[in-house]
């Protein structure tokens, strides 16, 4: 029975891939073609339609990589293929059966209206469903030479990533361009033949798979190989009896959705995203166009208006689809972004930025956050998606974990406030189904809550390129909606599916905490500039947001909501989860680097501008500090003359034999000639940080080789091999002009320099290094270590708007897989009494360990925290890194969660100094209450709407309850809380008294007020 199955199976596979398909088109003629090949960039169609066109031949090469070139097509419909669908079917020289990552291109029409594009699995377009004979038939072909980054050997290092590097020669040779006579029975009887074959190979033995197979026998028997199309509808009665079979009452049922999810930058640049969307919707909106059921989902407000600037033709398409319910805004956010980076604000502006689009262009709201290849998922995000209007949350990517397997498909999941938000994981595992049989069945196999709920989701189409949905993945959902033996499949809006299933599960699991991925866990650390100009742009947006709200409220200053808009638009573009976590080909990251540049020039110049208007003319110099704490005599989000300010005490420095030691009251700080840190003890407490016997701030130098995914991954066996970075090759000290003692320390390795400044301020519980590292290593990985004398139990690390807690122990594979974690501004060890802070300014990956002497009497247990700073993979950029990086940290000794807060603020929003006539008040002052809590302020701003209201974010910081008091320096005639994206609710009016509001938060809640000034 066993060699009955393979026979017949082999033999359908077989006439299928080399019989049939290739017979869906029969009798070809080829265009005539010319072309035109672009010096430069691309060019806009209308442009591109008036060129000089040159006779072409099939089969000749085309397209430099990066290249354009134009096909014109022209032909005529023999007078023959009368009544008969015409298509034209084109190879530009598809070398990969996945679209998106090899040449593509889009086909318009004369008068430049977009047709569709073509790809590997897209190759064809109608030109007439029932063809006259005689017509006359004209395309053009915007033809992308887009190279092959992701090849057969995915990870070698390749020049091709950067125009500026990539080689000048074609790459590509076009292999057919012909017009075809489309035969509907030979596609139908393909698609009938394929489903089959792929649900009998999941099928167990029995009656239902035996009678399958045996009309398999029969079509085939029937089909005559050199005569398919007079016989394929022969063939296909010999199958209607199996396929007409229904499925079980109770089968599993499928919730498809048509999906691209084209990332936004990865393996090309972001001009050819803008080109990608443009295809793909073009390729939907016709096939919507052909279809009666299908819906296809985008997310993404961010490429809606690349095709509305870029292609406005594509775009008037899509929007005549969104208005007929057919193609879907999906999201709510400006881009697919990471979620574990971003700062607080910054996923507040993904979604307001996102969901003012959609509203604006649509009138649509989605629902829910679809997110499904971001790297891992912070635990404050349940919180920001409720409090942003969310209902559900989508996403994947947890399956993808290297230890262990996630235990629910559809949950609860809770954040680090306690709330809660519907979230779904489609059991098959991909957010690229084509409807395989292995998928379905899987989905069906794998369902964890199918006690109760009845079906998943399945983002249906060719993605990460873009592509999308074909009409093959169409035909075979029509023939799986109710066929016995599988899942039923039907298309279907992701807010229908996620109504149904929460009414089926009335008592979800639940999952509280962060989605950690156990895979890509380097993201946290690749390409270091990207993260760092992310991190600086968005509190200099942060920063200019406050400055321009005082500005408006208190010195008519013209607040710049569309430049605000613009430049917020431009940083939540690059935290796309394949450009912030640095993993995109070079010329991405070269480009983010410009981006940034660009970014921090004008946003300086918006703060110039409203902190001029604040602190008036004059030859004073004013000291104003960003950060909501007060700091060094300035209150928080206001300005002080420099003569109002106390002169700072000097740090005291001492040079001894064995080093230096730095003092300056609160803390003494001994550095050892190799520039390390032997001793940082607490004045008050007279605890030292650093365990007994070791050395903190040590450089640490590791083999970064992963066994794949090199920019994304780090292995755990990365720590079996390390280096201390102890020679030396320069020393000194001095006490700087402005009270602080500075040891400067430089150090050669490899082929790499590096010089830190190691600081401590007056008045200050911190110690800084500044480091300047010329790197130039080659798949290495470099750490700074910190052994602390501390008995941490758990590490408290910043996300967005709190910290996340994590055990420094491994008891479970589940913490073991945590090898390496993110943070924002710090990272807290701490035992009862006493912690240590490290801080920075641009890193976000940690590791920490847990190391015990038992060697005496007494065991001592003390906590090892390292922060990453470099690392040098070369696929897909093989120069990652390379050259003069930057960075500043921070170790805060004698710290709890509040002066972890504070110290990573500060460094954060540098103090700036200006000159002017006078200082000016805090717009909005806490003045918290006494309590375990603390209330800090995340942001100032006025509304989206331009109203002119305040709107002042508030949240809790330390994970308990908190109350203060919100003092506003202007008159306020009514207050109110208001969502994340400032919409009103119900029961939100807030009692104001002369300009203060009294205010009661929850742990690590997120209050977002709305002031209407009087």
């Amino acid at each position: 029975m066993h060699d009955d199955v393979t026979l017949t199976l082999g033999r359908a596979r077989r006439v299928l891939t080399e019989r049939i398909w290739p017979a869906v088109h029969s009798t070809p003629r080829p265009f005539e073609v010319s072309s035109h090949d672009l010096p430069g960039e691309p060019i806009p169609p209308a442009d591109a339609l008036a060129l000089d066109y040159r006779p072409y031949e099939v089969g000749t090469d085309w397209g430099a990589p990066w290249g354009t070139t134009w096909f014109r097509l022209r032909g005529t419909v023999p007078a023959e293929w009368s009544g008969r669908t015409v298509e034209a079917v084109i190879d530009i020289g598809f070398d990969k059966n996945m679209p998106g990552f090899q040449c593509e291109g889009l086909l318009y029409r004369p008068d430049g209206s977009p047709v569709k594009s073509v790809n590997p699995r897209n190759r064809t377009v109608t030109i007439a469903e029932q063809a006259a004979g005689g017509e006359n038939v004209e395309l053009y072909l915007e033809g992308a030479a887009n190279p092959v980054i992701l090849d057969s050997h995915p990870f070698l290092p390749t020049q091709e990533g950067d125009i500026r590097t990539s080689s000048t020669k074609p790459i590509y040779a076009t292999r057919r361009m012909d017009l075809a006579v489309f035969e509907p029975e030979v596609h139908a009887l393909a698609l009938d033949v394929e489903v089959l074959v792929e649900l009998v190979e999941e099928l167990p033995s029995g009656p239902r798979r035996m009678r399958i197979l045996q009309a398999l026998d029969d079509a085939l028997d029937v089909l005559d190989l050199q005569r398919i199309a007079d016989t394929a509808a022969q063939a296909r009665s010999e199958l209607t009896e199996v396929l007409a079979s229904k499925a079980e009452p109770s089968a599993h049922v499928i919730s498809a959705v048509g999906h691209a999810h084209i990332d936004s930058a990865w393996l090309w640049p972001i001009r050819e995203t803008i080109r990608k969307v443009a295809r793909t919707t073009a390729s939907i909106t016709d096939l919507i166009d052909r279809t009666d059921d299908f819906v296809y989902g985008m997310s993404s407000a961010q490429q809606y208006a690349w095709i509305k600037e870029h292609r406005p033709e594509v775009y008037a398409r899509v929007k005549e689809a969104v208005a007929a319910g057919r193609f879907l805004p999906l999201g709510g956010m400006w881009v697919e972004s990471d979620t574990v980076m971003p700062t607080g604000e910054a996923m507040v502006r993904q979604f307001s930025q996102g969901q003012r689009f959609f509203e604006r262009e649509f009138g649509i709201r989605p629902k829910g956050v679809w997110l499904p290849d971001s790297f891992g998922y912070s635990p404050a995000l349940p919180q920001l998606m409720r409090r942003a209007g969310f209902e559900w949350f989508f996403t994947q990517k947890i399956s993808w974990n290297q230890v262990n397997v996630f235990p629910h498909h559809t949950f609860l999941w809770e954040g680090i406030d306690g709330s809660r938000v519907f979230t779904h994981f489609p059991p098959m595992d991909t957010y690229n189904s084509q409807l395989s049989g292995e998928e379905v069945a899987k989905a069906t196999r794998q369902f964890r809550e199918s006690r109760r709920a009845t079906g998943s989701i399945a983002p249906v189409g060719w993605g990460d390129g873009g592509g999308g949905t074909t009409r093959e993945m169409v035909g075979k959902a029509e023939r799986l909606a109710d066929l016995e033996g599988s899942a039923k499949v039907r298309w279907e809006h992701p807010d229908e599916f996620y109504a149904r299933t929460r009414a089926e599960l009335s008592s979800p699991p639940v999952w509280a905490g962060e989605l950690y991925l156990e895979l890509h866990r380097a993201t946290l650390t690749s390409q270091h500039k990207t993260k760092q100009g992310n991190r600086r742009s968005e509190h200099l947006l942060i920063e200019a947001e406050a400055w321009c709200a005082t500005a408006a409220a208190t010195a008519g200053f013209d607040y710049p909501y569309d430049e605000l808009d613009e430049l917020w638009q431009r940083v939540l573009l690059h935290q796309f989860h394949d450009i912030l976590p640095g993993t995109s080909i070079a010329w991405v990251h070269r480009e983010a680097v410009a981006v940034y540049e660009e970014i921090r020039s004008r946003t300086e110049a918006v703060i110039a501008r409203a902190l001029a208007a604040l602190v008036g003319e004059g030859e004073q110099e004013i000291r104003a500090n960003p950060a909501p704490v007060a700091r060094g005599g300035v209150n928080g989000l206001s300005a002080r003359p420099a003569t109002d300010l106390p002169e700072p005490t000097p740090v005291h420095l001492q040079e001894t034999d064995a080093g230096y030691v730095l003092d300056n009251g609160f803390v003494t700080i001994t550095i050892s000639r190799e520039g390390h840190v032997t001793s940082a003890v607490d004045r008050i407490s007279g605890r030292d940080a650093i365990a007994p016997g070791r050395e903190a701030g040590v450089l640490q130098l590791h083999q970064d080789f992963p066994n794949k995914w090199d920019a994304w991954d780090v292995d755990s066996f990365y720590r079996n091999n390390v280096t201390d970075l102890r020679e030396v090759t320069g020393i000194s000290a001095t006490v700087r002009d402005d009270g602080a003692a500075a040891v400067t320390v430089s150090r050669a390795f490899g082929d790499s320099s590096l010089e830190q400044v190691i600081s401590l301020e007056p008045g200050s519980r911190t110690l800084r290094f500044a480091q300047t590292t010329d790197w130039h290593e080659a798949e290495k990985f470099l750490k700074v270590a910190f052994p602390l004398d501390v008995r941490a139990e758990h590490t408290a690390a910043e996300t967005q708007f709190g910290h996340q807690k994590r055990v420094t122990h491994t008891n479970t594979s589940w913490e073991a897989a945590k090898f390496e974690t993110s943070m924002h501004r710090y990272v807290l060890a701490e035992e009862p009494g006493f912690g240590v802070a490290l801080v920075n300014d641009s890193v976000y990956g940690y590791d920490v360990t847990r190391d015990v002497d038992d060697t005496g009497h007494d065991t001592r247990v003390s906590t090892t925290v390292r922060l990453s700073l470099l690392r040098a993979p070369r696929f897909p950029d093989p120069e990652t890194d390379q050259g003069t990086q930057t960075v500043t940290y921070g170790l805060v000794v004698g710290a709890d969660v509040a002066d972890a807060t504070r110290a990573g603020l500060e460094m954060n929003l540098a103090e700036r100094r200006v000159t002017g006539g006078h200082g000016f008040d805090p717009l909005v002052k806490l003045r918290p209450d006494s309590g375990p809590g603390e209330l800090v302020i995340s942001s100032v701003k006025l509304a989206d709407d331009r109203s002119g209201d305040l709107v002042v974010r508030v949240y809790e910081a330390l994970g308990a309850r908190a109350t203060g008091t919100l003092a506003v320096g202007v008159p306020v005639s009514a207050a109110r809380t208001v969502s994340l994206i400032e919409d009103d609710l119900d029961g939100a009016d807030l009692p104001v008294e002369d300009g203060t509001l009294e205010l009661a938060l929850e742990p690590f809640e997120v209050r977002t007020l709305r002031l209407a000034r009087a």
